[in-house]
């Protein structure tokens, strides 16, 4: 039985073992097929489905202070925008989660250690977040391991606060979990923060080669635009299948 969607978070996700802010986040989101996903998913979860729909989201953020074990998170190393292609999965448990396609940020540090430890697929990009006034633009160009030089500009205007999401809009940002492959293994990392404070946005530019390197091409306009102000975030020790 799938577990409910729900914005609130779980209530225990065990022993903190990595903490981090998200700020500052663009959601775009497209329509997928989801036959299309279940080929890019990990072996024992399926696509998840809203309506018998699923969706591609192109989320960009500043990355913030990331901190291992209770430490104190790390300012520089810690700190960098970053730009995903995820989907959404949901496992033979019903634990709902992502399943990242790419997570193209501008740490290399970062980057090589998030690859190695969790083999979650990071890239190294040249990447920028630029402000003004309501206008919030998200530039990347990817360096290494490749395609080199895969490169995305994305341009929101931050609207009016949401006061009661939709269930589309539950549905792509209320994710406390994600699914991975870890030498053969299947992992569930449990992440938990508080409700999302939520903002309609408008999409003035989106022009991007990182859902195509990720394996799509999206033919028709986005479904969801949102901005969000940012969370504190906590994940805990991965969860392997039960």
């Amino acid at each position: 039985m799938t577990e409910p969607l729900s914005p609130e978070p779980p209530s225990d996700i065990g022993r903190t073992l990595l903490t981090q802010s998200w700020l500052d986040l663009g959601f775009v989101h497209w329509e997928a097929d989801p036959e299309l996903v279940q080929r890019l998913l990990p072996a024992g979860t399926a696509p998840d489905l809203l309506d018998g729909r699923t969706y591609v989201g192109l989320v960009a953020f500043r990355m913030h202070r990331i901190g291992w074990l209770g430490l104190p998170g790390v300012p520089y190393f810690g700190t960098f925008p970053e730009t995903n292609v995820r989907l959404y999965s949901v496992d033979e448990h019903g634990r709902r989660g992502v399943v990242f396609r790419s997570l193209d940020a501008s740490r290399l540090l970062p980057v090589v250690v998030a690859r190695t430890a969790f083999r979650l697929p990071y890239l190294w990009s040249r990447m920028s977040i630029r402000r003004e006034g309501d206008v919030l633009t998200y530039t990347a160009r990817r360096r290494w391991p490749g395609p080199r030089g895969a490169s995305s500009r994305l341009s929101i205007r931050i609207g009016e606060r949401i006061a009661e999401p939709t269930e589309l809009e539950h549905f792509v940002t209320a994710r406390w979990g994600l699914h991975n492959d870890w030498l053969g293994r299947r992992l569930y990392l449990p992440n938990a923060h508080p409700r999302w404070p939520l903002h309609r946005a408008e999409l003035l530019a989106c022009e991007d080669e990182l859902l195509g390197a990720a394996g799509f091409e999206p033919a028709a306009p986005a479904v969801s635009v949102l901005y969000s102000p940012g969370v504190p975030v906590r994940f805990g020790p991965p969860a392997g299948a039960r």
